[in-house]
């Protein structure tokens, strides 16, 4: 980026709870149902009707308060944010204003070993809209509801981030966050967690901000960063160019790499926001705070911590076994069944386990291998039936059946062989029927060491013990 040039960057998530019902009625929220199957009259906005709170939304948003140190209003109210669109069927749509549930709190970020706070401004609760759909129309536009009156937190960040990165790192902490207060299941791909980028630029050293465009609904990490530079540039080149930046709403078309012109930006007072007659005041008492915060589990930030100071773990190991709520119990659980061996748990999770579920594109909760029988593999490692060779092919064998790792070393006769005896014979042979090679190690060229391991491993079809095989070969050679 130019460096006379100092970026300014706020964001708004939109996170979808995760509540089996909608804010306001009792529609269900389940993705991927038949267009307009999930959508009753209250989500319609049908005459006569009237919203009843969801009071599992409430206690998600003050969880998610909690967990970041944030004010939780004692007192807030749901107004109606005035606008026509197609898919908004009361041609309001329910959200708060002025009293939010939860006021200004922070998170943490940490970029290229920088650490910084970004402020939260609010996280307030509101529905979400219906859905306009363009394809296969013939010209014309489909029109399903069955997102209207889904639940979101829209978590509103301070102006407090400087480039593209730190907007990242914000998001997937903020992701990383409601994912481990179990309040949003953060898939991108189905819309339930999304934001919008408001990014303006200033001379470097200005005090006041300069024009902002917001871009509207990004759903993807790699999304953000994109769009947030391509804004970067662009409003740069307007000003440099003798132009000025207009306040906008802009969309990020991805296959162009580019953000364009959708609307003139809205302000506050162009949305008419008026307290809703229909709702009452939401009154926070103490006591349900406290109920709430004793929900509260082991928050990443901490668990990291932890896990780097009982487990000897170094921060990039900690952050891979803490990146999710599901994989960091995984570990733990697989540590206890394996007998504490916290180490080799952590090499086979961060190597073998999570490089075959990214293959086969499964997260942890999916895996075909539970910590149990993982467990006893690293059993079988830890007390030398199994060399590391062998155990990737029990592995292997534990991911295609439901077979313990015993019943699989029995089966295919798979224990490492430990006997000198055996080994040293196999071991006598080969430097027998090698003297050449024999010859060449014992003048100094000790990379043919490998060679006789190699003989013996192929021997023994990989199942004598490594350490033994070493020491008596070492010994052997000597002559």
């Amino acid at each position: 980026m130019n460096a006379a040039w100092e970026t300014v960057i706020g964001l708004e998530i939109h996170a979808q709870l995760a509540t089996k019902s909608k804010i306001f009625s009792g529609a269900a929220t389940a993705y991927g149902a038949a267009p307009n199957t999930q959508a009753c009259s209250v989500d319609l906005g049908l005459p006569g009707v009237l919203p009843v709170l969801n009071r599992e939304a409430v206690r998600m948003a003050v969880k998610f308060g909690l967990a970041i140190d944030a004010a939780i209003g004692p007192y807030s109210v749901f107004a109606r944010k005035n606008y026509f669109y197609p898919d908004l069927p009361k041609g309001y749509q329910i959200s708060q204003f002025e009293l939010p549930i939860v006021g200004p709190g922070h998170v943490d970020i940490e970029v290229d070993g920088v650490k910084k706070r970004i402020g939260v401004t609010r996280a307030h609760l509101e529905e979400d809209a219906g859905k306009s759909l363009h394809e296969d129309f013939h010209g014309l536009t489909g029109i399903d509801l069955n997102r209207a009156g889904t639940p979101l937190l829209e978590i509103v960040s301070e102006p407090d981030m400087r480039s593209a990165d730190e907007a990242v790192a914000y998001m997937r902490k903020v992701h990383e966050l409601v994912r481990y207060l179990e309040i949003c299941d953060g898939n991108m791909q189905e819309g339930s967690f999304r934001c919008d980028a408001n990014v303006s630029v200033r001379p470097r050293g200005q005090a006041e901000f300069g024009t902002r465009a917001e871009i509207k609904n990004i759903n993807s990490f790699k999304f953000v960063e994109k769009a947030i530079n391509y804004e970067i540039e662009r409003q740069i080149e307007v000003i440099e160019s003798g132009g000025k930046v207009v306040q906008e709403t802009r969309l990020y078309d991805s296959m162009k790499d580019e953000t364009r012109s959708m609307r003139g930006k809205e302000e506050a007072n162009d949305y008419r926001y008026f307290p809703d007659p229909d709702l009452l005041p939401v009154v926070i008492e103490e006591a349900f705070k406290e109920e709430v915060k004793a929900m509260l589990p082991e928050l990443p930030d901490a668990k990291k911590q932890r896990f780097k100071t009982h487990y000897g773990q170094d921060d990039e190991t900690a952050a891979t076994l803490t990146a999710s709520r599901q994989l960091a119990d995984y570990y733990e659980a697989l540590v206890k069944a394996s007998g504490g061996e916290a180490k080799l748990a952590c090499n086979w999770v961060t190597g073998d386990l999570l490089g075959a579920l990214n293959k086969a594109g499964l997260d942890i909760s999916r895996s075909p291998v539970d910590y149990e029988r993982l467990g006893g593999l690293l059993k079988r490692i830890a007390d030398n039936t199994l060399s590391g060779k062998i155990a990737k092919r029990v592995f292997e064998a534990l991911w295609q059946s439901p077979d313990t790792a015993d019943a699989i070393i029995e089966r295919e006769g798979l224990k490492q062989i430990t006997d000198s005896g055996a080994i040293e014979a196999i071991i006598d042979k080969i430097i027998a029927d090698n003297a050449g090679q024999v010859e060449q190690y014992r003048s100094g060229k000790d990379k043919v060491f490998g060679f006789f391991v190699g003989q013996v491993m192929k021997a023994t079809q990989g199942q004598a013990s490594p350490g033994e095989v070493n020491k008596l070969l070492k010994a052997k050679l000597k002559g």
